[in-house]
């Protein structure tokens, strides 16, 4: 049987862990999709990334699914996809999840707290 940290192990195996500079410069590049995969009352207190999409790491399979209609354009298999959410780990298992549906280009920009504290650019959620 698995635990949650096997499952956290197996993602940041596969997900790319950004530092703030490399995040903030993808994020300015604008040449990536954000997406906050956090619940929506957590993004309605804090805010979110400027720009981000915000789809909760529940219906991700949905929302990167085109056969599906909560499907989401922006989410293309061959797009940049930086996930974020509370502290690293939602956006892992969620990037894990985009991995595994054939997506390439998907990283993990960490927690929304640090972003926010260390200057990122943000918008009420």
């Amino acid at each position: 049987m698995k635990t949650a940290k096997d499952f956290m192990a197996e993602a940041n195996a596969v997900v790319a862990r950004l530092s703030f500079d490399e995040a903030s410069e993808l994020h300015a590049s604008g040449n990536a999709v954000f997406v906050d995969v956090r619940d929506s009352g957590l993004i309605a207190k804090s805010g979110t990334i400027e720009d981000a999409l915000c789809i909760p790491r529940g219906m991700m399979e949905f929302a990167a699914d085109p056969g599906t209609p909560f499907h989401n354009a922006a989410l293309q298999k061959d797009a940049q996809i930086a996930l974020v959410c509370g502290a690293g780990g939602q956006a892992a298992l969620a990037g894990k999840t985009l991995v595994d549906m054939g997506f390439q280009n998907v990283v993990n920009v960490g927690g929304f707290g640090d972003w926010k504290e260390a200057g990122g650019k943000c918008q009420p959620g």
